[in-house]
Parts: C-alpha cells; sequence; structure tokens
C-alpha cells in the first residue's frame, strides 16, 4: 500500500512539473516569434519570471521522490538516460541565467540563452519521454519511431507554451499566440494542452515498470508521510502564485522585472 502512495505521489509530481513547467518552458522556446522587438521581449520574459521557480519546485520533488523511494528505478534510468539527463541540466542552468540576466539588462545574449536553453530542455524531456514511452529505459532509445515522438512532445511545449502566453500577455504578443493556436477561449486553450502533457506523462509512466525497485518498507513509511504533509504547501503556493500574478503583461520598465 505504502508503495502504491509514493508510486501516485511520484506520478503526480512529474506530471505537475511537465504542466506548470512546461508552460514557462514553451514561452522561452518561442521567444523570438511571441516578442519581435526589445518592448516585447521584455514583456514575454516578465510574463515567465514570476512562475518558472515555483514551477521548477516540482521538477526537485519529482527527483528527490525518486532517488529516495524508487532507487532501484533511479539506478535503471539516470545512467542509461545521462547524456539527455546532462543535455536537460545543462539547457536549465543556460535557460534560467538567460531569464534572471533578462530581468536586469536587455541584451541579446539573454533572449538567445533564454531561447535556446529551453529548446534544449523541451528536447531533452521529448526524447526522454519518447524512450520510455517506446518501453526504453535503461539507455537513450534511437530510431526513426522515437525521433518522431520527441518531436510531437516538443512541439507539444511549444503550443502549451502559447497557451500560456494567452493567458499572461497583451497586444501583438497575444494575437501571434491566438492566431497560431485557434479561437478557444484562452482558459480553455490552456486547459486543452495542459490535458494533453498530462496524459503523455501518464502513458510515460505506465511504462517504466516500479515493480521491485521501491525502497524498503521503512524507509517507505518514513518518506511517504512527509511528502504526503508538504504536499498542501505545494499546491497552496502555487495557487497564491496563479493568484498574485493572475493579471496580464501590459508594460514593463526597461530594467525591471514586470508587473502583472
Amino acid at each position: 500500500m505504502t508503495e502504491t502512495l509514493a508510486a501516485v505521489l511520484l506520478g503526480f509530481f512529474a506530471t505537475g512539473y511537465l504542466v506548470l513547467g512546461g508552460a514557462d518552458i514553451g514561452a522561452g522556446m518561442l521567444l523570438p516569434f511571441l516578442g519581435r522587438d526589445e518592448r516585447e521581449r521584455r514583456r514575454v520574459v516578465a510574463a515567465i519570471v514570476p512562475f518558472f521557480l515555483a514551477h521548477e519546485v516540482w521538477l526537485v520533488a519529482t527527483a528527490g521522490l525518486l532517488i529516495g523511494a524508487f532507487p532501484g528505478l533511479e539506478a535503471r534510468l539516470f545512467p542509461g538516460l545521462f547524456p539527455l539527463i546532462v543535455a536537460l541540466v545543462a539547457g536549465w542552468i543556460v535557460r534560467d541565467v538567460g531569464l534572471w540576466a533578462r530581468t536586469q539588462v536587455a541584451h541579446v545574449a539573454c533572449d538567445v540563452a533564454v531561447t535556446a536553453g529551453s529548446w534544449t530542455v523541451a528536447g531533452a524531456w521529448g526524447w526522454i519521454l519518447a524512450g520510455l514511452l517506446t518501453g526504453v529505459t535503461d539507455s537513450v532509445a534511437g530510431g526513426a519511431g522515437v525521433a518522431l515522438i520527441a518531436a510531437v512532445v516538443v512541439g507539444l511545449f511549444a503550443v502549451h507554451g502559447l497557451a500560456f502566453a494567452r493567458l499572461r500577455l497583451t497586444g501583438r504578443p497575444l494575437e501571434r499566440a491566438r492566431a497560431v493556436t485557434g479561437g478557444a477561449g484562452d482558459r480553455a486553450t490552456f486547459a486543452v494542452t495542459a490535458a494533453m502533457l498530462a496524459v503523455l506523462v501518464v502513458a510515460a509512466g505506465a511504462r517504466i515498470g516500479l515493480s521491485g525497485s521501491a525502497a524498503d518498507d521503512a524507509t517507505l513509511r518514513l518518506l511517504v508521510p512527509a511528502l504526503y504533509a508538504v504536499l498542501p504547501l505545494l499546491l497552496a503556493g502555487q495557487v497564491v502564485t496563479w493568484r498574485v500574478f493572475r493579471h496580464r503583461v501590459a508594460a514593463v520598465a526597461p530594467g525591471q522585472p514586470g508587473e502583472s
């Protein structure tokens, strides 16, 4: 029973990260498309900045739970996927540095870092998920089928980022996002892309196989209740963040991180 609860938590944290974090990753991927000039790009970054660290907490929780509760799975996944994990972490660092720097200075290098880092993160996740969906958990999967699935996942990140932009932006950037994603409501569009990512994560998780990879029962009995106790705080933090920054970004003064 405790192992089942740990598995549910792992799936919940992973889904939460890819749905929430996937939104700002996708928006970062399309920074040059959404923002055609300095003022517009500053607004796109201002739309992302209040959220990305709060979203990354879900990834930290996922990794911590995987290592602590399922060491057998971690020992199988991490060595085999090491090249993709390195790419993922490198892209993550470059993107976050670009976002932090972009709130202070307007420089093309910051925009390149945000865009390239976001594409790298999306590509790494796309390849990881494609491998898991095809049942490969101990090495980097290859082949045309895996490449196609990875490309679809990357495309879904981009569309989800556009849906996020529809909730956060105004003016021409908002018009560009709506032009690509269709005429449905902004919230409905985001709900649809979020659901698609959630289904993708659940499908990939179902292919992993957790049997025999869990930690001993004593460890799980200590770890799982602690995580369930922390979960309401994590959810409350997300609610507060989205509540406080619920307004669209209309204008940002040069050198400022942005207001919502």
